[in-house]
């Protein structure tokens, strides 16, 4: 008697919780959908990579609501061939040996589901790490892409990014006098001399207080609308007034 079948699916989550691809134009010069996570869902248990290879009761993954469900097929291999088969590929999916990039669930998932059905993952899931490398600035977000596999690492779930005006407005603060410095330095260099005879000012000094200003605004009117939550609200604000701090610093750095 044929061994009966079992449904195999992918529970595919974001783990920017929105985030990615509500910045990702505004920091990689490309819309980014989500960043992926993926376990894979048969014999009624979740099986996915971070602090080694996890398993669960199927829905109870500590990852919330899988953004889709993507259904891959049916296998017929019996639960205990593919638990051996699961001791077998342990040694190469440790906690030590997880990388971000190269070495993440999806790829895990993918192999398994090689295993269980004969098809890959889809491949925007596999090719997110190139996407993200590739990308006009894909080497600034680096050090988030560390912090990000540290905590897959130990196992934990990543949370949203939370964010406060301060903190926002602190950040941009110290861009702004970074970059008043290079284009007073530029200036000095092409003049040849320096302007010791005039008083010093900030070219940026009242697009700074303007920033600050811009983005409270901007934040109470995206909250006012009642459509998002604040950590969202405040991306948003970001997002539009940096836009125009863009335009307001290129024109300060052509006077």
């Amino acid at each position: 008697m044929a061994e009966e079948g079992h449904k195999v699916s992918l529970h595919v989550y974001d783990l920017s919780h929105g985030l990615a691809r509500q910045l990702s134009m505004s920091f990689l010069g490309k819309t980014i959908e989500a960043i992926w996570h993926t376990g894979v869902v048969v014999y009624g248990r979740e099986y996915y990579y971070g602090r080694g290879i996890q398993e669960v009761v199927a829905g109870t993954a500590p990852y919330g609501t899988p953004m889709r469900v993507v259904d891959l097929g049916i296998t017929h291999i019996p639960k205990d061939v593919f638990e051996m088969y699961l001791q077998e590929i342990t040694p190469r999916y440790t906690a030590e040996s997880y990388s971000l990039l190269a070495h993440n669930c999806n790829n895990f998932s993918s192999e398994i589901t090689q295993f269980l059905v004969g098809n890959n993952i889809p491949d925007y899931i596999l090719n997110l790490p190139n996407e993200v490398t590739s990308s006009p600035m894909g080497a600034l977000i680096m050090p988030m892409i560390q912090n990000l596999e540290t905590t897959l690492k130990a196992g934990a779930v990543p949370q949203a990014p939370q964010f406060r005006q301060s903190s926002i407005t602190n950040q941009v603060n110290r861009s702004t006098e970074t970059e008043s410095s290079k284009i007073q330095a530029l200036k000095e260099q092409t003049s040849g001399k320096h302007e010791d005879a005039k008083p010093k000012v900030d070219p940026l000094g009242d697009a700074r207080s303007k920033l600050q200003e811009e983005i409270g605004k901007e934040f109470a009117a995206i909250m006012a609308t009642g459509a998002f939550r604040a950590s969202e609200a405040a991306a948003l604000a970001t997002k539009k007034v940096m836009q125009k701090y863009g335009h307001i610093h290129m024109n300060a750095a052509q006077s």
